[in-house]
């Protein structure tokens, strides 16, 4: 657990992310931003997820300069075009048949702000098994898909979608875990 003296605000109301977050933090806040989630495409996946997660974390700290917060953003890249979350069920069919046997990246950006402003970015991998159309439409018709980026959640049922992946496995989730301790450490919060 990270030992706290100031308050710690998560800029996201992700159940993935707080769920992560409870097992190194006891008692912190949840303060969604609500900054636009909008990639500029002149900036790489990697850039935009840390644009992203830093514009996040900063439009919260604004409003409580005391507390350390950490925003993050998760997205799914394919052949480095970015995946977001399904707009309607048969963008999530087309997201998963798209992937289906294929390799794709999935990249967080996350910013801590305290005392300084602190961003870094993690990247895994993750292969598909070739999905036939059966098992593309029985997951999204199970709705979990829906408010996913690339359309899976690899924790849930979608697990089964999936062969392999290398990399962090809670960045698949939507944080890093492995790299927000190493944040956490910079800014001498000792876990």
């Amino acid at each position: 657990m990270v030992s706290q003296k100031i308050p710690v605000i998560l800029a996201s109301q992700s159940p993935r992310r707080i769920e992560l977050l409870k097992t190194i933090i006891e008692n912190f806040l949840i303060i969604p931003s609500n900054t636009d989630e909008v990639c500029d495409i002149n900036l790489s996946p990697e850039e935009n997820a840390i644009m992203l997660g830093r514009n996040k974390a900063t439009c919260v700290a604004k409003h409580h300069p005391n507390s350390l917060v950490i925003g993050a953003d998760t997205m799914v890249v394919f052949k480095k075009k970015i995946l977001g979350k399904p707009t309607d069920i048969e963008n999530a069919r087309q997201i998963l048949r798209q992937l289906s046997g294929q390799e794709h990246e999935v990249i967080t950006g996350i910013t801590l702000v305290h005392s300084q402003i602190l961003s870094a970015y993690q990247i895994s991998r993750v292969r598909m098994k070739n999905l036939n159309s059966k098992d593309i439409n029985s997951y999204v018709e199970s709705g979990e898909p829906m408010d996913k980026a690339g359309a899976y959640a690899i924790q849930g049922e979608g697990s089964f979608l999936v062969e392999s992946y290398s990399g962090s496995y809670t960045n698949i989730i939507g944080l890093p875990m492995e790299l927000l301790a190493n944040l956490l450490q910079k800014l001498n919060f000792s876990i």
